[in-house]
């Protein structure tokens, strides 16, 4: 056995490079980098091709390695070329993703080093920071001392996290979901349904509240909607408001919901995953008056901190309701934990145990540029939506929509003859297949409409201005 235990050994050897073969490494990946950076302003927003990164395929996991080279030929060529560059300062669909340099530096120390984040008695410092970054988010919201959170792996997990919370503060036992009642509107993002779903609450009576004419939930018919249940002998119990709903980037009247969440006694969650992070500027505070009234709140620092994905968050006003509702117990192979513990675990704050340190990511970009270039790259886009809006309107044949609460413009052009859905549906294709800038679609009240999402942090003015001329020279060639 014993020798089995040396052969063995030393079959591991290549789990372990040296240092030289580490410094090779990593030299020709920061030049990979490097040259991907270098030239993103060359590189197409969007590129559809024939293969879709099939040629992965040629190269099956097996035992036998290959080099480097040949494993970054294969990244660039099937990974890194097709579909959408979401690095890429003409990325206008969606909600577009970050990538901070410093961050990507941050989840390097954060792989090398390994630190188990999910339990302060394992690596109280990698806990501390967690809780610190959370803090400091919760305190820019206007969340009081007792809240707490979890940094998450994105907006689906942090908005099932938050909807359990409500479930458990508010006791809905499985007796119970058939008769409780969760108030949204059709702006609301899918992931909240899913979670509503995965949370056991399938069942549960769904209202879906009336819009306004700039899509945001009318406060009187929710009003309207609560005191008709409970006369039925309904149980309502959960508003979910948005703070920036994907498709228009529409606010809900926060005050005005949680005035009725207060006098009726019923939990508000909000998912401002998009928006929530606006309140860092002024004038996303002036839009995001009352987030701080949410019993429960998502953010997405993947969205508006620039980081790269998979970093979500959840915050609690109470902290201890989020505690009550995902901590654990009596698990012996973690006594050890469990006696040492003087603060609380992530672990005991979420659905997850083993988990990245996301932090570091965070705090390391945090601390390297300071807070005052989030602040201004949040307002920044904000007027630039204002601003596309404003542009694309005097622009014969071009409608708008709504004002831009925060960074999401709608819009759409009305050709001379034929249908209006299936021009824009053309027009749409043909600014993606054009490659110099991505924007996405949505459908509202029937008509297909077109979205600018502004939020890459790399996208500012001339890139703003690059869109409007797309959209002009695709539009004559649709017409002729």
């Amino acid at each position: 056995m014993h020798a089995k235990i040396r052969k063995l050994q030393a079959q591991t050897r290549a789990l372990e490079p040296e240092a030289a073969e580490r410094a090779a490494l990593l030299d020709k990946v920061r030049l990979y980098g490097e040259s991907f950076l270098m030239n993103l302003a060359q590189r197409p927003a969007y590129l559809p091709t024939e293969d879709e990164g099939v040629g992965l395929y040629g190269s099956p996991i097996s035992d036998n390695p290959i080099d480097l080279d040949t494993a970054l030929d294969l990244l660039a060529h099937n990974v890194d070329r097709p579909g959408i560059n979401p690095a890429s300062p003409g990325a206008f669909g969606y909600i577009p993703g970050g990538g901070l340099y410093v961050a990507a530096l941050g989840d390097y120390l954060a792989a090398i080093s390994n630190r188990y984040a999910g339990l302060y008695y394992a690596s109280p410092g990698a806990v501390r920071m967690e809780q610190m970054v959370l803090k400091w988010l919760a305190s820019e919201v206007g969340y009081p001392e007792s809240a707490t959170g979890n940094l998450t792996s994105g907006g689906s997990i942090a908005n099932l996290a938050g909807i359990v919370t409500a479930r458990e503060a508010h006791n809905v036992r499985a007796r119970d979901v058939e008769r409780s009642v969760v108030y949204l509107s059709r702006q609301t993002h899918h992931s909240v349904d899913k979670a509503l779903r995965i949370a056991g609450l399938r069942e549960c009576v769904k209202r879906y509240i009336p819009l306004d004419d700039r899509y945001r939930m009318r406060a009187e018919a929710l009003e309207e909607s609560i005191l008709n249940d409970k006369k039925a002998g309904l149980n309502p119990w959960l508003i979910i408001a948005s703070a920036g709903t994907t498709d228009v980037g529409a606010v809900d009247p926060l005050v005005d919901v949680a005035d009725l969440v207060r006098t009726h006694q019923l939990w508000l969650h909000t998912d401002g995953a998009y928006g929530g992070i606006f309140v860092l500027c002024a004038e996303g505070r002036k839009v995001l008056h009352g987030l701080d009234q949410a019993n429960s709140l998502v953010i997405d620092p993947h969205k508006g901190l620039f980081l790269p994905y998979g970093t979500g968050a959840v915050l609690v006003r109470e902290g201890r309701q989020l505690l009550e509702a995902h901590y654990y117990h009596n698990v012996p192979y973690l006594q050890d934990a469990e006696m040492a513990q003087t603060e609380l675990s992530p672990a005991d704050l979420s659905p997850e145990l083993t988990r990245h340190f996301r932090g570091l990511r965070l705090w390391l970009a945090l601390k390297l540029a300071g807070v005052a270039p989030f602040r201004a790259a949040l307002e920044e886009k904000i007027l630039l939506a204002r601003y596309f809006h404003k542009k694309i309107q005097t622009i014969a044949g071009f409608e708008v929509g709504p004002y831009p609460d925060l960074s999401v413009a709608t819009y759409r052009y009305v050709p001379k003859r034929g249908d209006v859905n299936a021009f824009n549906q053309k027009l749409a294709q043909a600014v993606q297949y054009d490659g110099r800038v991505f924007i996405s679609s949505t459908m509202l009240n029937g008509k297909f409409t077109l979205r600018l999402a502004v939020l890459c942090f790399r996208s500012h003015l001339d890139e703003v201005d690059r869109v409007i001329e797309v959209l002009q020279e695709k539009v004559r060639e649709l017409e002729e």
